[in-house]
């Protein structure tokens, strides 16, 4: 949220075609969706790259989420992209129109191509696991196979849109953040448990019930290989460029015209500013929550920290 520059931002979603290709995502969890991450982010970046369109760095941030409302399995990246980006020479801020970022059908076609390529290279590597997926049971049709699969998910039409938050930038990023470091479903969906059936709410009113051990194999359909990371930031929110890249965009779209110093001269004192200072937990926890962790929650009163190095004072009698 302090990185958060005073621009328009759109709100992008990559999906892919289920029918066709998820048994292949379930049986090559982390090599998908690592795939995904990079189509993705390369699909915004070459785009916003590209003089023709834009001719600027964007910054973005994404996020997995693979299920739906009713717990299918379902891998579709959220994006946060900026509105705008920072010319390649880093002396001014090229910003997008209002309410357009980039058409719908190149972002699906080039996400699709790019995705495409990064699995057909694992197959000719040998990294992509086939073995108990629908189809290529037989290892001396393989390649037959492959290929028809190829030909049929470029034949068939992704899904991909953006559009302008409705309710600005921050109010994305609050609701990725309820999601990011969650599971498929929270404990307030559920209604009901017997030995038959687990019921819960999925759209509105809508409500699910399935056996309990289907809900089980859904709800573990989520659950991402080990130490995975499911929210990255690329172009000018990437690691590398949040302290150079970023600063010297917000100066650029925070500078006046009347100001005389040169855009290229970011002064060092900008990176220095309360905004960019990062919140204490407590007041964060606090402020998502409700808990005041520096409170009793029994009498209200003021906690005091001890270090945890320092031990307690024993009893006189205590001679353990």
């Amino acid at each position: 949220m302090a990185r958060l520059l005073p621009v328009g931002y759109f709100h992008v979603v990559f999906t892919v075609p289920d029918d066709h290709i998820a048994g292949l995502a379930l049986r090559n969890r982390e090599l998908f969706f690592n795939a995904m991450f990079a189509a993705g982010s390369q699909t915004l970046l070459t785009l916003g790259d590209d003089k023709e369109r834009l001719g600027a760095q964007l910054g973005l941030t994404a996020a997995l989420h693979t299920w739906t409302r009713d717990l299918r399995f379902h891998p579709h990246l959220h994006c946060i992209v900026t509105g705008g980006g920072l010319t390649r020479d880093g002396l001014s801020w090229k910003a997008t129109r209002q309410n357009f970022l980039f058409p719908v059908r190149v972002l699906s076609a080039l996400f699709r191509g790019k995705l495409m390529a990064a699995l057909d290279k694992a197959y000719r590597d040998g990294r992509l696991k086939l073995d108990g997926v629908p189809g290529f049971d037989d290892d001396t049709q393989r390649d037959v196979v492959w290929k028809r699969l190829k030909r049929k998910l470029y034949r068939t039409k992704w899904v991909s849109y953006a559009k302008p938050p409705f309710a600005g930038p921050a109010a994305v990023y609050k609701y990725l953040g309820r999601y990011t470091h969650r599971v498929g479903i929270s404990n307030h969906r559920l209604i009901s448990l017997t030995d038959d059936a687990v019921t819960f709410r999925t759209r509105g009113d809508d409500t699910a019930k399935l056996r309990p051990t289907e809900f089980i194999r859904r709800f573990l359909l989520h659950v991402l290989p080990r130490g995975f990371v499911k929210l990255r930031h690329y172009g000018l929110l990437a690691p590398g460029n949040v302290n150079t890249k970023l600063v010297t965009a917000r100066y650029l779209l925070e500078t006046t015209p009347a100001k005389e110093s040169s855009p290229a001269e970011v002064p060092a004192s900008t990176k220095d500013t309360e905004a960019d200072k990062p919140a204490d937990w407590r007041d964060l926890l606090l402020q998502l929550t409700g808990i005041d962790v520096t409170r009793c929650p029994t009498c209200g009163g003021v906690l005091h920290a001890r270090p945890l190095d320092r031990a307690p004072p024993r009893a006189k009698d205590d001679t353990s």
